[in-house]
């Protein structure tokens, strides 16, 4: 029988990406589990994650990882985590020392585990990405380079410990730039998902497209755990969790200043919560999205049911972005808890910013984009000093796209129920800018307690919004 579980798994696991990664899973052996439950202003469900605390142990260098040696370490690392998949659970330890090595491929079961004092020191090669990857750019699905830490269709995993992943940036650097091949390339790409081609025959490694890979992606998992690592810099977004489920990522120290360098990106998933974690970002600190139109409306998977709580920004664009890849929609989600606290991030090296802090909550879509965003709350919130403000709505975001390619199909986005309370600010640009489309106002905004110290800026302007209140 056909039961609700069922069919929502068969809708996260698209019919063109089966048959990779973790599909064939070892049943797990003496699984355990802990549960997570977290409050909400909407029905948040309570989050099962493994835990593997009483886990078989499987040390890389029983496998033959060697300080220094890419391509031993890499083997090592992934024989061990075949060991561990086979056993039916199992601990993957990363013991003390610098291993230096290429892409990392999770299997069901499985808790990668870096001990204090252990760092993997990703490979800058791209070669050592391939082959291409069921992946996306940007909310379009493609095969892409690995990511550096890659999972696909994954029952139970887990990443943790007190070490450190950080990934060299050589290449990654020059890859930031957007040059016309580059650019050629992310057309055609939109042009694929446009025409509906097989995400299987939409390959981006070819030539010099240069889209870089994600640092980690969690793509079609579920019961997935990040906890106590700390991850420094990163080719594109940090955190990636596509078209996954029950996800928890906890006590997590993100400091990456590269082009593109979002901390967690929650796409397409569903009950995740993000808490404890330190973000120190060259953009977004958490930034919700949900495909890019074509693509977005062909999976149908909206995000929703996302906790925030309990974490300290240092930099970063914005706390909480809210697309502007949003088309198969966007729904409760809660930042409670968090607070802005500038940090001097000390020397920087080459290609690394300091970032203007713009607005606590920022939502932008466009035309394009349809989906739909509602039921976002914002509550107790703090910041020493930002350029924007509380609250930013644009829906005329399109950045390079303006010019690439033109609007195939006009889809506006509904969005309404824009809550925030308890929040203040040391100095900011303005209070409230809300700039809607006059073809779909914004609707049912409220500011309970929401105030700053100083504003350079009109504090508030709510263009084509219905329904916003403040006290």
């Amino acid at each position: 029988m056909l039961t609700r579980r069922t069919l929502l798994r068969a809708t996260l696991v698209a019919p063109s990406l089966l048959g990779l990664g973790c599909a064939a899973r070892a049943p797990a052996a003496s699984a355990a589990f802990e549960t997570v439950r977290a409050q909400a202003p909407f029905d948040m469900p309570a989050i099962r994650i493994p835990d593997f605390s009483g886990a078989p142990r499987f040390a890389i260098t029983d496998y033959g990882a060697v300080e220094g040696d890419k391509a031993r370490t890499t083997a090592a690392i992934a024989r061990a985590i075949d060991v561990a998949h086979a056993a039916g659970r199992g601990r993957v330890v990363v013991p003390a020392g610098t291993w230096l090595t290429g892409a990392i491929h999770f299997r069901s079961n499985v808790n990668l585990h870096l001990e204090t004092g252990a760092t993997l020191l990703f490979s800058e090669d791209p070669q050592d990405y391939l082959p291409a990857v069921p992946s996306s750019w940007e909310g379009i699905e493609c095969y892409n380079y690995s990511p550096l830490v890659y999972a696909h269709d994954c029952d139970n995993i887990a990443l943790t410990g007190k070490g450190t992943l950080r990934a060299r940036l050589e290449v990654w650097r020059v890859w930031y730039q957007r040059p016309k091949a580059h650019m050629d390339a992310l057309v055609a790409l939109y042009k694929q998902a446009v025409d509906n081609v097989p995400v299987s025959a939409r390959d981006m490694t070819a030539g010099e497209a240069h889209l870089r890979p994600q640092f980690i992606q969690f793509n079609r998992c579920r019961n997935v755990l990040i906890e106590d690592i700390a991850i420094r810099d990163s080719p594109f977004w940090t955190v990636h969790l596509l078209l996954s489920r029950d996800i928890i990522v906890r006590r997590v120290d993100i400091r990456a200043h590269g082009h593109n360098n979002d901390g967690v990106d929650p796409e397409m998933s569903q009950n995740v919560v993000i808490e404890d974690c330190i973000f120190d970002q060259g953009d977004d600190a958490i930034s919700v999205k949900s495909g890019r139109e074509f693509d977005g409306w062909r999976l149908n998977v909206p995000t929703k049911n996302i906790v925030i709580r309990n974490c300290r920004i240092h930099n970063g664009h914005q706390l909480l972005a809210v697309g502007s890849e949003l088309s198969a929609g966007i729904e409760n989600v809660l930042v409670e808890n968090c607070h802005f606290q500038r940090a001097d991030t000390g020397p920087l090296a080459k290609g690394d910013t300091v970032v203007e802090i713009n607005h606590i909550l920022y939502v932008k879509t466009n035309e394009r984009r349809g989906g739909y965003v509602r039921n976002i709350h914002v509550n107790n919130v703090t910041a020493d000093r930002i350029a924007g403000g509380a609250l930013c709505v644009e829906t005329d975001v399109l950045y390079q796209w303006r010019d690439l390619v033109p609007t195939y199909e006009r889809r506006l986005t509904p969005i309404e129920g824009l809550h925030m309370r308890d929040v203040r600010l040391g100095a900011s640009g303005f209070l409230c800018h809300i700039k809607g489309d006059a073809g779909m106002p914004v609707r049912d905004v409220s500011l309970r307690n929401v105030s700053s110290a100083s504003m350079r800026q009109q504090p508030v302007i709510t263009r084509n919004v219905e329904g916003y209140s403040a006290g």
